[in-house]
């Protein structure tokens, strides 16, 4: 294992032995590993050659092409799994929708997490949409392609306990200074999140009352510097807000939620 140790580390691998273990133990050939270890030198996020990555205990499908889940967003489903507990009903299911979903990761490991729920999922990207398909199944959820909520049932108005929104927040002007296996590899619409970062998350909070029920949240991930104008939109759309922060994953949480009636 040492030469791929070599070759990784000279490619700018940080955790070339680590890696190096993931690649032998997936791969089923001599040839199939010097391919792995080939599409990894050539810059290829290992979590698109492994075809999989760690989220939440779960081993998530990834997808060439697709948004790779992030450790930080652990925090997102952590805290999303703990309002969902809080909203837990005898005998009935806690509804949970994750929009821009990407793999499906945080509604698969909120929805594992709680046990009893019942999951939808959406994203713009056909390609994430297919990948998301094939996560959620354990959790029987349904995956619908369209721009956030769009291809939504109608049926789901009023009905949502937690709503996560991973949506892109990185600003337009920044995308370029990203590193190149986010910039090169993942889509740009799963990263782009307009002047500012924060154009879907605006769009995201403007509906999100029409979706929850009453007492549901609203969760979004964004940048520290994004959390105060983030939550000033949530607050416009007349949900009750809060920000929530960890610093062993450098993750920021902005959190709103609907107290008032049923509107549909």
């Amino acid at each position: 294992m040492a030469p791929i140790v070599r070759e990784l580390r000279a490619a700018g691998c940080v955790f070339a032995e680590e890696e190096a273990q993931l690649l032998v133990s997936s791969a089923q050939t001599p040839a199939d590993l010097t391919d792995l270890v080939a599409r990894r030198v050539a810059g290829l996020p290992l979590e698109q050659v492994l075809g999989w990555a760690e989220f939440c205990g779960q081993r998530i499908a990834v997808d060439p092409g697709v948004f790779i889940p992030r450790r930080r967003t652990e925090y997102l489903a952590r805290v999303a799994t703990t309002l969902g507990w809080q909203a837990a009903r005898p005998g009935e299911p806690v509804v949970v929708l994750d929009l821009c979903c990407g793999t499906g990761a945080v509604g698969a490991a909120v929805a594992a997490a709680l046990g009893h729920a019942e999951l939808h999922a959406a994203d713009v990207d056909p390609a994430a949409v297919r990948c998301a398909r094939r996560n959620v199944a354990a959790a029987s959820g349904q995956v619908y392609e369209g721009d956030l909520y769009d291809p939504l049932p109608g049926a789901l108005r009023g009905r949502v306990d937690v709503l996560t929104a991973n949506v892109p927040y990185i600003p337009a002007g920044e995308i370029a200074l990203l590193p190149p296996e986010a910039r090169l590899h993942e889509p740009r619409v799963a990263l782009d999140g307009g002047a500012d970062g924060l154009d879907l998350l605006r769009r995201v909070a403007a509906a999100a009352p029409q979706w929850l029920a009453p007492g549901g949240s609203v969760l979004s991930e964004v940048s520290q510097r994004q959390a105060v104008p983030a939550r000033q939109a949530f607050a416009a759309s007349g949900l009750g807000t809060r920000i929530t922060s960890s610093e062993d994953v450098d993750a920021t949480v902005v959190v709103g939620t609907w107290h008032g009636t049923r509107r549909w």
